[in-house]
């Protein structure tokens, strides 16, 4: 059972101002052609606007709960024909299909706790790509600033939705508990550099075409957000 199926009710509340980085998904997904495998697809909060802009969405992800609210809100929207969403894992997505472009969006590659696993998961992103697609998504790093503002502290995200992060600097791993009127549930994010990150990239056969400090397309001057593109080599 995923920790996301304890607050499935919750969770577009608790992310409602998490909007930066449509715009930026929509327009990859756009260039791309489609169709487009989203990892983590969640409430469809990026894969419903894609499918709004005409692309077909294969949306992956662990959470029983959170599909169900997908697939309601794709239907509420007049898109549901444009997305397919499947339960599974990022390490081994149910996709047989090959495509030009993969998305994992809001950082969704830190649920993953070791780099055997994050390996895992790029290589299954290799192998559903098409040569020269491409894998877009977002990770970050926080900041000495982050940590002391947050650390073991409830604060009240949204009205009535609060979280604590409980960071673990040594094990580079967040604690991340939720809670609000319909449910509660804690999670772990693991995160890693960005060099680390391109090691990774690199070691599952990637190219790293670009590497942004936002959605923006800003460079990275050494922010806690990397904004990542990938691509598989043609050959």
């Amino acid at each position: 059972m995923s920790s996301y199926d304890a607050i499935a009710a919750l969770y577009d509340p608790w992310s409602r101002s998490v909007t930066e980085d449509v715009d930026f998904y929509v327009a990859q997904a756009r260039k791309s052609g489609g169709p487009v495998v989203e990892l983590g697809v969640g409430t469809g909060r990026i894969a419903v606007p894609v499918a709004r802009a005409g692309v077909h969405v294969i949306g992956i992800d662990d959470s029983e709960g959170m599909l169900a609210l997908c697939k309601a809100r794709a239907e509420e929207a007049g898109v549901a024909e444009r997305l397919d969403l499947r339960l599974g894992d990022l390490r081994r997505p149910p996709v047989l299909e090959r495509v030009p472009l993969v998305t994992c969006p809001f950082r969704a590659l830190l649920h993953l706790g070791s780099d055997g696993e994050r390996l895992e998961a790029l290589r299954a992103v290799y192998l559903v790509l098409q040569p020269r697609g491409r894998f877009v998504f977002d990770v970050f790093a926080p900041s000495m600033q982050d940590v002391e503002e947050t650390n073991g502290r409830w604060l009240e995200r949204e009205p009535g939705i609060w979280e604590r992060a409980d960071w673990d600097l040594q094990r580079r791993v967040l604690t991340l508990a939720v809670r609000g009127e319909s449910g509660e549930t804690a999670m772990q994010l693991s995160w890693r550099s960005p060099e680390e990150w391109r090691a990774l990239l690199e070691r599952a056969g990637f190219e790293v075409e670009a590497m942004y400090g936002w959605f923006d397309l800003r460079p990275y001057d050494g922010g806690e957000d990397t904004v990542w593109i990938a691509r598989r080599p043609a050959v």
